[in-house]
């Protein structure tokens, strides 16, 4: 790699020696000569040529009036020939004195560019200081020094060079704070500093909507949600029409509230039919609320308007795959196929699956064996193997899957455990509790094993297997909210060490607040310890969040011990037509209603 040839000083003798000053041909023709002649012919001393820049042409161009001798000549063609020639550490040192003796800001901005080809960034940003002040107009200097300030974990000293820029930008102060915003967030590490640094730019522009969605942007990075909040809509009052605030306050609603974000978004729409990126948002936001019929049309629509769009392909194949419309969603994700996606193997995977779904197995398999590597290949590998269990063929299926080779523990893990997967699914407990204690004794630290473990020995009554696993996960793992949420359930089932389950299920909630399953294990166990109005409150939230049929069977039994028997019936009959296979259901029905 080279550096690109130097933009001020011409090297050609007939060139310019400084960019719009021109020296006689006679001295720029001989000066060379001169570098290298130590005497005239006489023996006598030679005064050298000496080229002075005019006063006024300096002024005009913010130069100081240098002295062009040959010697400083000689010194900048010394220093340029280096950094061409390989020696830029060499020649940034020289440019580095040329720049603090001359002060001259195209010496300055020459050591800048070569410190950045050397990575010095320490040296840029001394060259850069040069550079900024003997040429204060000069925004590319400012902008140069903002990025090495940044760089340098130093952003409080380039706020000045950053209100210097906005000025200068004042016709365009928006896209200016647009720059900015990017640059902190790119460069600067430190969140609440780039927070005060914005707001304290912003604070001369109130009427300025990016100023505006500069400081909500940095407030969102730095966890301010509602400084946030306030930010996108103070810019969306200032410009209704543009995308970024309500992008920016739905997501920021998303995390409280799916549906709160869909209403922002819906509303803009109302306004602005046109944003195909708002559009795409509140489509995103009504598969977060599970309103995929509605999503799905949102996406239709905007296949319609951008009928090669990529990401709507793909979510139109998985909506219709959800909807069970096979045919649709065959049809969406063949032609994201025809497209050429970067990475074609999650479309094979879920076209798999649509025939899968249909039982095609053959063709599932063809699609499953088009995933050739990455991410999706075991997933892959084990729904082929999974078709082969379907069609009654199990051995086969263990025996594909015992022949995958692996290239990881994780994988070996993810290899066993579904291996256990087509034993259970096939009623086999007995032996997937064994593939899997097998497994856990060739590998014993890895916490998703010991789980699925502890829940196959829960299908065989091993009961001390479950118990000891789920401790030792906790103790690899504390933040795995299921298996403290798994091991407390289990004892609220049995009605057994109550206080214990219900302390265990309150850490799994603390770790994840708005887990249906977890919040089901807790209305179950203050259902056991009598507060039957908490469980109540519990188990309806649960089954808002996941109308399972096993948290519906919950639900169902203590609306019925609480004398809400006709409510009773409906949640199990709701439940039981989606499940009706389930046994925890049918066997609460059964023991309620012989």
């Amino acid at each position: 790699m080279r550096l690109r040839p130097f933009p001020i000083f011409l090297l050609a003798a007939a060139s310019a020696v400084l960019t719009g000053f021109h020296a006689p041909a006679t001295v720029a023709a001989e000066a060379p000569r001169q570098f290298v002649q130590a005497a005239p012919a006489d023996g006598g001393p030679r005064a050298p040529r000496r080229l002075r820049i005019p006063e006024s042409a300096a002024r005009a161009q913010n130069l100081p009036g240098v002295d062009l001798t040959p010697g400083l000549l000689y010194e900048i063609l010394a220093a340029e020939i280096l950094a061409q020639r390989g020696g830029a550490a060499v020649a940034l040192a020289k440019y580095l004195e040329l720049a603090q003796r001359t002060r001259d800001p195209r010496i300055a901005q020459r050591a800048v560019e070569i410190a950045l080809f050397e990575r010095n960034s320490e040296k840029a940003l001394e060259a850069a200081q040069i550079w900024a002040e003997t040429d204060p107009q000069s925004l590319e200097a400012r902008q140069a020094l903002v990025n090495l300030y940044i760089g340098a974990g130093r952003a409080e000293e380039a706020l000045p060079h950053m209100e210097r820029l906005l000025a200068a930008e004042s016709t365009n102060v928006a896209e200016g704070f647009i720059q900015i915003n990017r640059l902190l967030s790119a460069r600067s590490t430190d969140r609440k500093s780039t927070l005060s640094i914005i707001q304290r730019l912003a604070a001369r522009y109130p009427k300025v909507a990016e100023a505006h969605a500069a400081v909500a942007q940095a407030a969102f990075n730095a966890g301010e949600e509602e400084l946030a909040l306030r930010e996108a809509r103070a810019a969306a009052l200032i410009r209704p029409e543009w995308d970024f605030p309500v992008l920016m306050a739905s997501q920021i609603l998303a995390r409280r509230d799916a549906a709160s974000a869909s209403a922002e978004l819906k509303g803009f729409l109302e306004r602005n039919p046109g944003s195909s990126e708002v559009r795409m948002a509140y489509a995103r936001s009504l598969v977060a609320e599970r309103k995929y019929g509605e999503a799905r049309g949102e996406f239709q629509r905007i296949e319609r308007d951008f009928p090669d769009n990529a990401d709507v392909l793909y979510a139109l194949g998985l909506l219709a795959l959800d909807a069970k419309d096979y045919a649709s969603a065959e049809s969406s994700l063949k032609s994201l196929l025809a497209r050429q996606p970067r990475d074609p193997n999650l479309v094979y995977l879920y076209l798999g699956q649509v025939a899968d779904e249909q039982k095609k197995f053959a063709e599932a398999r063809e699609w499953y064996a088009k995933v050739a590597s990455g991410d999706q290949y075991l997933p892959a590998q084990s729904r082929f193997a999974r078709t082969l269990a379907r069609e009654g063929r199990i051995e086969d299926a263990r025996t594909h899957l015992q022949g995958l080779v692996a290239t990881s523990n994780q994988q070996r893990v993810q290899i066993i455990m579904s291996e256990a997967q087509l034993l259970r699914e096939a009623n086999r407990n007995r032996e997937a509790f064994e593939v899997l204690e097998k497994g856990a004794l060739r590998l014993p630290n890895h916490p998703d094993l010991l789980y699925d473990l502890a829940m196959a020995a829960e299908k065989v009554e091993r009961l001390d297997v479950l118990e000891n696993n789920l401790k030792k996960v906790i103790e690899l793992k504390p933040d795995h909210a299921h298996a403290y949420n798994a091991l407390g359930y289990t004892l609220a089932d049995r009605n057994v060490r109550l206080t214990e389950a219900r302390d265990l299920i309150e850490k799994a909630l603390k770790i994840a607040p708005d887990d249906a399953m977890i919040i089901d294990s807790m209305g179950w166990v203050m259902y056991r310890l009598g507060d039957l109005p908490r469980a109540l409150e519990l188990l309806k939230r649960a089954y808002a969040l996941m109308p399972d049929a096993e948290i519906g069977a919950h639900l169902g039994e203590v609306l019925w011990q609480m004398g809400q028997r006709a409510e009773a019936d409906r949640v199990w009959a709701e439940a039981a037509g989606k499940a009706p296979d389930n046994e925890t259901l049918r066997n609460t029905i059964r023991r309620f209603k012989p």
